[in-house]
């Protein structure tokens, strides 16, 4: 029986034993299940500026954990070793099963190191929702906290069930141009529409990656730059630079002139803007 997941815009149709677009998601007897369900691929205790959050708990590390799978397609990806990858290919790289509650007690043996909870990253975290939402639970009951660094794509109904756990976000606002999100297999409005949620509930920060020759205009940063205000200007915004990745090493790294310029235009509407990798 073919199924439809509604997790993300992409809506993928799949037939009985097919994947997703994100190859996490997987038709099984009629339901769409998460493949990477406690199978991480990446943990490390970080820096929390690393993700990156500037405003929240500064100074302090976080458990971050990724496992397989995106439903985005961005040549540019930095951890494209694992976010690309199926569940046959995140076997060969090397997968640990990490139950939520396993993970949610190694965040509490990691506190007396600075631990403040967990961080859902590396990949697309939202690919498998569920495993964010069931130990993100726990990690709320040890009195930790949450944090989830994601591309924004998901439907409003999977935000809905984990802001009620979450914390803190970095939400990638990859440019402010629809054809740009099209050629790396997203969508602008989805989004702007999960920003717009997201804001009410959580402390969000945002980042926005310059590629030379894509989104470093100033024309589209000032209006990136106001849409965020009309949120709320104090809203901490990211602007980083490019360095040649994965299917982008024909590519020069974006100049660190370039970045600052378009880091002040931004501010120009924003109270709080920083400018990373420079």
């Amino acid at each position: 029986m073919g199924a439809i997941c509604t997790v993300c815009m992409h809506h993928c149709h799949l037939a009985p034993g097919q994947r997703g677009l994100c190859r996490a998601r997987k038709n099984v007897d009629g339901e769409i299940l998460c493949e990477n369900y406690g199978h991480l691929t990446a943990m490390a205790l970080d820096p929390i500026e690393k993700k990156p959050l500037k405003r929240f708990k500064p100074g302090r590390m976080v458990l971050s954990v990724g496992s397989f799978g995106c439903n985005l397609r961005c040549p540019f990806c930095q951890n494209h070793e694992i976010s690309m990858l199926s569940a046959e290919e995140a076997d060969q790289v090397g997968v640990a099963a990490v139950p939520p509650q396993v993970l949610a007690a190694k965040a509490l043996e990691c506190r007396p190191l600075g631990n403040i909870g967990v961080a859902y990253t590396y990949n697309e975290p939202l690919v498998g929702w569920e495993y964010v939402r069931d130990t993100a639970r726990l990690v709320k009951d040890n009195g930790m906290d949450n944090i989830l660094v994601t591309n924004g794509t998901a439907s409003l109904d999977v935000l809905e069930e984990l802001l009620p756990f979450i914390d803190a976000m970095n939400i990638d606002l990859k440019g402010f141009r629809e054809s740009y999100y099209r050629r790396l297999g997203g969508d602008l409005e989805t989004v702007k529409r999960f920003i717009t949620r997201a804001v009410k509930d959580c402390h969000v920060e945002l980042t926005t990656l310059i590629v030379p020759g894509e989104n470093d205009s100033m024309t589209e940063m000032a209006e990136e730059a106001r849409w965020i205000a009309s949120l709320d200007a104090k809203i901490t915004l990211h602007v980083t630079r490019f360095f040649p990745r994965y299917r982008m090493l024909d590519r020069e790294a974006t100049e660190a002139e370039t970045v600052y310029r378009l880091a002040d235009v931004a501010r120009q509407d924003l109270e709080d803007v920083f400018v990373g990798n420079c």
